[in-house]
């Protein structure tokens, strides 16, 4: 089992930046991908970004590309999400979610359904 804590939301205005972190525990971190989705009001769950087990591969929705940055630090067990440019349609809660089969591809999973675990979310509001 594997428990993910996000950190780091937060009130920003508009241009302004936020880094958040989930921490993670288990032993196995290094073998899982990471990913960041986010949920706002009334809207569906999507993808942000994710990263795979190493490190070296990092995908991104198209509306945060060249914005956010996903990057992780294995011996921290620890993955970030810098967020800079803000907009206010980037408000909302932003979890963190890991698939354990992530060692098995060389790109990360982009999909909710294929993550298994899942943070309480951090909620990050972009003011105008």
């Amino acid at each position: 089992q594997v428990q993910l804590v996000e950190s780091g939301g937060g009130l920003v205005q508009a241009g302004g930046s936020l880094r958040l972190s989930c921490a993670a525990s288990g032993r196995t971190f290094s073998s899982y991908g990471m990913g960041w989705f986010r949920q706002a009001p009334g809207k569906e769950r999507e993808f942000v970004a994710a990263i795979n087990w190493s490190g070296t591969r990092t995908y991104y929705a198209d509306s945060v590309k060249d914005r956010f940055t996903i990057s992780r630090d294995n011996a921290k067990n620890t993955v970030y999400l810098q967020m800079d440019s803000l907009k206010p349609e980037d408000t909302a809660v932003y979890y963190c979610a890991a698939d354990e089969l992530g060692s098995l591809w060389a790109v990360p999973a982009t999909s909710a359904p294929d993550y298994d675990y899942w943070g309480q979310g951090t909620q990050v509001t972009v003011s105008s």
